[in-house]
């Protein structure tokens, strides 16, 4: 049975793949820890876990949107890199990153901002969380 060679290449390539998103959701929680801390340790986790989700699954979709809509943005970031002596493709990263962390920010506070609005109605059962949900609807919509 062959061996299987692992290159230096493959695993920057996996790197990329895996670890972008993973970096990017983690950025976005550290950057929106600064704004509203968690209560508890739970908390954080699953505000932690939502926001690297959200991170991943959306941040190369608005990457791609962005390099539609700006592709120059995305060939100058390889000039830059390459300006540096790094590979070009490192210079999509320079774009990437921050656009995958942004995309991240928001699971982060509505994941907040549900526990608290939760928390204010430990006590009551389903039924009157429903109504609740229900009269914060019809005062926003009266609001509009």
């Amino acid at each position: 049975m062959p061996a299987i060679e692992t290159t230096s290449a493959a695993g920057g390539a996996l790197i990329k793949i895996f670890g972008i998103p993973v970096l990017a959701g983690a950025a976005a929680t550290a950057l929106v820890f600064l704004f509203m801390w968690p209560r508890t340790l739970r908390e954080a986790f699953v505000r932690l876990a939502c926001t690297m989700a959200t991170s991943s699954i959306f941040g190369p979709i608005a990457v791609m949107a962005l390099h539609s809509w700006w592709p120059s943005l995305f060939d100058s970031s390889k000039a830059v890199a390459a300006m540096y002596g790094a590979d070009p493709a490192l210079g999509m990263l320079f774009v990437a990153g921050p656009v995958m962390v942004l995309a991240g920010l928001p699971a982060w506070w509505l994941i907040g901002g549900l526990v608290r609005w939760l928390d204010k109605r430990r006590d009551k059962d389903l039924g009157e969380i429903v109504h609740d949900a229900a009269e914060v609807v019809k005062d926003a919509r009266g609001a509009l």
